[in-house]
Formats: C-alpha cells, sequence, structure tokens
C-alpha cells in the first residue's frame, strides 16, 4: 500500500472531531472519513494527504510530486 493514512481514535465524537480538525489543519491534511464509532474502540477518524483527497465522484484526486 502506498497510500499514507492518519487516524485519530478519541473517547467522545466531539473530541475525535476536534483532534482531526487539529490534525488535518497543522499537517496540511483532509479528512478521509468522518468520526465513527462503528468499530467499537471509541471515535475513529482518518485523513489523508490533501492531494490524495477523494473526488466528487468518489476517486483520487490528482496528484502533485514536487
Amino acid at each position: 500500500m502506498d497510500d499514507l493514512v492518519f487516524m485519530v481514535r478519541a473517547g467522545s465524537q466531539t473530541a475525535c472531531t476536534e483532534q482531526l480538525r487539529l490534525l488535518c489543519e497543522r499537517m496540511g491534511l483532509q479528512p478521509a472519513t468522518a468520526p465513527t464509532d462503528a468499530a467499537g474502540r471509541g471515535w475513529v477518524a482518518r485523513a489523508i494527504p490533501a492531494t490524495k483527497a477523494p473526488t466528487a465522484d468518489g476517486g483520487r484526486g490528482p496528484v502533485v510530486s514536487g
């Protein structure tokens, strides 16, 4: 797997949302999933580099190399 994914895990939806926002803001990322508690181990959300954010049709956007 060559995709880079960052995960936030917290005890509440509010904390997970806030930490996801901070992670994205500070590292130039974009949320890939909204916070969810479906896994049963607290609230989890994921972020990916903004240059690989999903497009409106669900595919991956263009990758910027540099």
